[in-house]
This record gives C-alpha cells, structure tokens and sequence, in this order.
C-alpha cells in the first residue's frame, strides 16, 4: 500500500503561482510514478501531469502545458506541482495518484490516490 497526502491548496487570485505536494509513504517511493489529476465542478476527473518513476519522462496535458510544472524529491517522499498563472478555469480538487513503473495518463493506470487538495482561484 501507498499512502498519498496532498497540501497546498487555497483561495488565490488570477494570475498567482501554487505550489501542491503529494507526500507519500508506505512502499519505496522511488519505484512509483508519480501524477496529478484534477477535478473541476460539473466536470470529470482529467488529467494534469505525471513523473514516472525515475525522473526520466514527464507528461503533461495539453491545457496546462507551459503553466504546470511537475517534479519529484525522492529524498522527501514527495511529488510537487507547480502552478504559475493561474487561471479561473484551473479551480478544481487536484488528487496526486502513483502507479508501481508504469506511465500514468488515465485514472485506471493508478494504483493509489490521496483525498484531494481544492484550489480556488478568484478574479
């Protein structure tokens, strides 16, 4: 089992930088890709990056491409993304997921997911 908590959601302005973590515990972090999914009001649950395990390969989706950055510190256990220019359609309850080595680009290739962290971004 992995256990996955995120943090650093809140309320912030159009335009502002966010910083979400995913930590993980349980089994070597070192061996799980690492992704983030998001979650809009009236929408389903899509895709936003992901980090496979070694470092090597990033993925992003085409909608926050050049705003997202994702990376992973594997001497914290932890899974980051970082958000610049925000904007008010990225309002939504960001979920960090893991899978053991494999590639993460839709929800079933996850294994693993933690209780969601909201972002709410205002005007």
């Amino acid at each position: 089992q992995v256990q996955l908590v995120e943090s650093g959601g809140g309320l912030v302005q159009a335009g502002d930088s966010l910083r979400l973590s995913c930590a993980a515990s349980g089994r070597p972090f070192r061996s799980y890709t690492m992704a983030w999914f998001r979650k809009a009001p009236g929408r389903e649950r899509e895709f936003v990056a992901a980090i496979i395990w070694s470092g090597v390969r990033l993925d992003y989706a085409d909608s926050v491409k050049g705003r997202f950055t994702i990376s992973r510190d594997h001497a914290k256990n932890t899974a980051i993304l970082q958000i610049n220019s925000l904007k008010p359609e990225d309002r939504a309850v960001y979920y960090c997921a893991a899978a053991r080595y494999r590639m993460i680009r839709v929800e079933s290739q996850s294994a693993f997911w933690g209780q969601g962290t909201q972002v709410i971004v205002s005007l």
